[in-house]
């Protein structure tokens, strides 16, 4: 196989990539991965695993305050940390080259981060979706309840804001770095991080039985959906008003 035909293959392969990652397609993956968490017991079979009903304890103690701080608060105060840093770069330090070459990323990444959170928190209210440490099966006071189950007239969703996961939200909105970084390795190194960061307060969270695993699957891909859409908003803005291409 001659270096060109390889080098055409793999310019084929990440513009298939570039497709997958559209804002069409990810919408696509979002509501299948809705369906699957809503209508296979995944969710159930996962969280068997995380509750003795023996003791009726979960497998880790939400009390435990290293791990509180591992994998709970500590990365709660990193995240701001960073993203108060990239603000303050942003305003004050805008002069300096990389920052002004990066201006348009930077942006990305902040408004991700303050967007990401809020509406999943939005969402929140809304779903009105128990944690499986309120369900009756866990020692909780609810019947399980389905996303799109209907009560009835006479009934009312339990007034809890379990869905999407919040605390997570966070995490996977730092994926928005992955428009940051050069490609490659230090993409594929900082997708690494990431996803590591948002799952370690996912399965944290699942550990003490505040959330199921879908919650956490859901929080990301929707992430992803709104950076995509916070970067093609920045794109429209920049071509509209300052006549440029965003090339990253």
């Amino acid at each position: 196989m001659s270096i060109q035909v390889y080098t055409t293959k793999i310019k084929i392969i990440f513009h298939m990539n570039s497709k997958f990652l559209s804002i069409p397609v990810t919408i696509a993956v979002l509501i299948g991965m809705v369906l699957i968490f809503e209508f296979l017991p995944i969710d159930s079979f996962m969280q068997s695993w995380l509750y003795d009903d023996k003791t009726q304890t979960w497998i880790v103690n939400r009390n435990n305050s290293i791990l509180d701080l591992l994998f709970y608060s500590g990365i709660k105060t990193v995240f701001i940390s960073a993203i108060l840093f990239l603000l303050f770069s942003m305003i004050f330090l805008r002069r300096i080259a990389w920052v002004k070459n990066n201006f348009k990323a930077l942006m990305i990444v902040v408004l991700s981060s303050f967007i990401v959170p809020l509406t999943v928190g939005l969402l929140k209210d809304v779903t009105n979706m128990p944690c499986p440490n309120q369900l009756v099966e866990y020692g909780g006071p609810y019947e399980q309840t389905g996303l799109f189950e209907s009560l009835g007239e006479q009934q009312q969703r339990p007034t809890t804001k379990c869905y999407p996961a919040g605390h997570a939200s966070g995490g996977f909105s730092l994926l928005a770095l992955l428009f940051l970084v050069a490609a490659g390795r230090a993409r594929k190194i900082t997708l690494t991080l990431v996803m590591i960061l948002g799952w370690s307060t996912a399965g944290y969270k699942m550990a003490i039985g505040d959330h199921f695993l879908g919650h956490g699957a859901v929080t990301l891909v929707l992430a992803w959906l709104i950076i995509l859409i916070i970067r093609a908003g920045i794109e429209k803005i920049e071509a509209r008003f300052f006549n440029k291409n965003i090339h990253r």
